[in-house]
């Protein structure tokens, strides 16, 4: 069963929407040194984490340049899941993952040659279209074909991002077959604004798409 994530979550309406459409999983972004209207402070991201309620998983997205970064904005805001986008090395997500009682995510480029190598030293990775600075949310599809071979070649648990939308993201998880599936731009009605029927639409046709493969 494909698992949902709504990413880039800026405020408490927003939050809730995504938990009310039956999202899996909220992203807040939080310590990225690249412009996105999707950041939020670190008191923002502590509200935003404690009003994910249970049974929905909060995800702290962030671009560390060390493991100490990590550890201290984990601490302070408490998420469920660390996504970690660049500036770590495989070696120093190991050296993350002891320091934490969270689970690691790797967010890794389509067309990595190291794929294997982060993975082994994370609890999942999150494939994505990666621009020049390392970061997602670049509204770009890339190669579903070749990510399938990774869900079935990887040892971890292999999530789609990249360019997904509600008109898409059932190809996707037919294709795909993602453990979960990742949108931040395709449901926003603006830079940091979630189109909240887009997110419902989102999540269903995720949702039908997991029917389907299991019929």
């Amino acid at each position: 069963m494909t698992r949902v994530k709504i990413c880039g979550v800026t405020s408490a309406e927003d939050r809730d929407a995504v938990v009310e459409a039956g999202a899996d999983a909220v992203g807040i972004i939080h310590g990225v040194p690249v412009d996105t209207p999707r950041e939020v402070d670190a008191e923002r991201a502590e509200e935003l984490v404690a009003g994910v309620p249970p049974l929905v998983t909060s995800v702290l997205v962030t671009m560390p340049t060390t493991v100490e970064e990590v550890v201290n904005r984990v601490d302070a805001i408490e998420p469920d899941v660390v996504q970690v986008h660049d500036g770590l090395a495989p070696a120093e997500l190991g050296a993350l993952a002891r320091r934490v009682s969270q689970q690691v995510v790797t967010v890794v480029d389509a067309e990595a040659a190291d794929l294997e190598e982060y993975a082994a030293h994370a609890d999942a990775v999150l494939v994505d279209s990666v621009d020049s600075e390392g970061a997602g949310g670049t509204g770009e599809t890339h190669d579903w074909v070749r990510t399938r071979e990774l869900v079935d070649s990887l040892s971890v648990p292999v999530i789609l991002a990249g360019g997904l939308t509600p008109e898409n993201v059932s190809e996707a998880v037919r294709t795909v077959a993602p453990f979960g599936v990742d949108t931040a731009s395709g449901v926003e009605v603006s830079g940091g604004h979630k189109d909240h029927d887009a997110v419902s639409r989102f999540v269903s046709n995720a949702t039908a798409a997991n029917a389907e493969e299991s019929a």
